[in-house]
């Protein structure tokens, strides 16, 4: 595929088209089957998964519009001496839909989930097929003969051994960081926003929604003395920036990742605001530039403090990062 950068086309291969995950993202919208179309792309994969003959298997996310777990699976159970890997990167795997469930407080993936709470949440759809699509989960992704999971912290591990993957061996890879780039790192940035003589409170993200905590942080910096703090955040939209009150810093993007080293490194404090977290990989950046971070007690989120100036508070109690922002 040309649009494989030329130097990892011998490692990769794409599986589809762009319409292929359009007509996917639409069915899905239409009929609540995440993971049960694009077949024909997925049969070409296996075809070439097949010439390929691996004797291992490494799955990560896939539920992304782009494959069909049915031929998948049926595929995988086809080839009972290959070893497979699957790294979990959220909860989709074990849920009629959501791929994440601590801000609905659902339980029901634990026995047989339906009438889905969040089934306009991603993967959003008009309708509720939460219970066939458990039941066609289970039964796909139970029974394969050699499968390690994996996740990246002990909290989804926990929930894996409550779900009907629960027979399988689950170990725990932390995720790590480039501490080559992400290390205390010279910045003009307090210069060049004029905060050089307040304590800089910050958040990143890659995508800020109300699960990633945007609401508390403009609760936040409308209980913090502007004078004294700013508060600044990186990762937003357009759209998001104009609507922000004008005390706060925002930043759509960096220019690459020395530049957010450098902002991490010149800011004070790091407020991870999520409501959930597999293992937030900014909370290791921030404090491998030696900043200390506060953050929710939100699923994986505890693991990632390792500094010992990093606190941990009651998930949405804005009042106690205030306080701990104050006693600096």
């Amino acid at each position: 595929d040309n649009k494989v950068p030329e130097r990892f086309r011998r490692l990769g291969v794409r599986i589809g088209t762009m319409k292929d995950v359009i007509i996917h993202a639409v069915m899905t919208r239409l009929t609540d089957r995440n993971g049960f179309y694009t077949s024909s792309a997925t049969k070409r994969f296996l075809k070439w998964a097949d010439d390929y003959n691996p004797d291992i298997l490494w799955l990560h996310n896939i539920h992304g519009y782009y494959i069909n777990i049915e031929l998948l699976f049926n595929w995988i159970k086809s080839r009972p001496d290959m070893q497979v890997f699957w790294t979990l990167h959220d909860c989709w795997t074990f849920t009629g839909h959501c791929t994440h469930f601590i801000v609905a407080k659902c339980d029901k993936w634990k026995t047989q989930c339906e009438n889905c709470p969040q089934k306009n949440r991603y993967p959003s759809s008009l309708i509720d097929n939460s219970r066939k699509n458990y039941d066609d989960k289970k039964r796909l992704f139970t029974g394969v003969k050699n499968m390690t999971i994996i996740t990246p912290s002990n909290w989804l591990a926990g929930l894996v051994k409550q779900s009907f993957l629960k027979d399988y061996p689950v170990e725990v890879r932390h995720n790590s960081i480039d501490t080559g780039i992400f290390r205390p790192t010279p910045s003009d940035f307090r210069e060049k926003f004029g905060l050089e003589k307040k304590i800089i409170v910050l958040g990143v993200a890659n995508v800020w929604d109300e699960r990633k905590g945007l609401n508390d942080f403009v609760r936040l910096s409308e209980m913090l003395d502007p004078e004294k703090f700013a508060v600044v955040l990186v990762g937003l939209n357009p759209k998001q920036i104009k609507s922000l009150p004008k005390n706060i810093t925002a930043i759509q993007r960096t220019q690459n990742q020395k530049e957010l080293a450098g902002i991490y490194t010149t800011s004070d404090v790091f407020f991870l605001s999520s409501y959930e977290e597999n293992y937030p990989t900014v909370s290791l950046e921030a404090q491998a530039c030696g900043t200390p971070v506060i953050a929710y007690d939100a699923g994986g989120s505890p693991e990632t403090l390792t500094d010992p100036r990093s606190k941990l508070v009651q998930t949405g109690d804005i009042e106690s990062v205030k306080n701990i922002l104050e006693s600096l």
